[in-house]
């Protein structure tokens, strides 16, 4: 069954909820902006990651200094998975981070 496109939002809006949650508890030096439907997260050192989302293909498109990623929603795990390495997106976020502003962060939920 594919996701409707309401049901699409809502995981994620919940899911970039949940990643500014997270680098907002973390104490590091960045600058969050969740704006149509994007969420850009800038680190002190001046490099970005980007959450968006692509309505049509139902998927939510993680760009970083190491590339972009799609993922597709998992319904029977409820999770996003990379549609090219099988990695979840709490997975990539946590490397991502580690990568680009130098600090373990825990993205479990995700």
């Amino acid at each position: 069954m594919s996701l409707t496109e309401a049901r699409f939002h809502d995981l994620v809006d919940a899911t970039q909820q949940a990643v500014e949650d997270i680098f907002d508890d973390s104490g590091l030096d960045l600058d969050l902006e969740n704006s149509a439907g994007i969420l850009t997260v800038r680190f002190a050192n001046g490099t970005q990651l980007i959450l968006s989302r692509q309505a049509p293909i139902r998927q939510l498109w993680v760009a970083a200094r190491s590339g972009g990623f799609h993922f597709d929603y998992d319904q029977d795990s409820d999770r996003w998975i990379c549609d090219t390495s099988d990695e979840l997106l709490g997975e990539m976020l946590a490397r991502i981070a580690q990568e680009q502003a130098g600090e373990a962060l825990e993205f479990e939920e995700l």
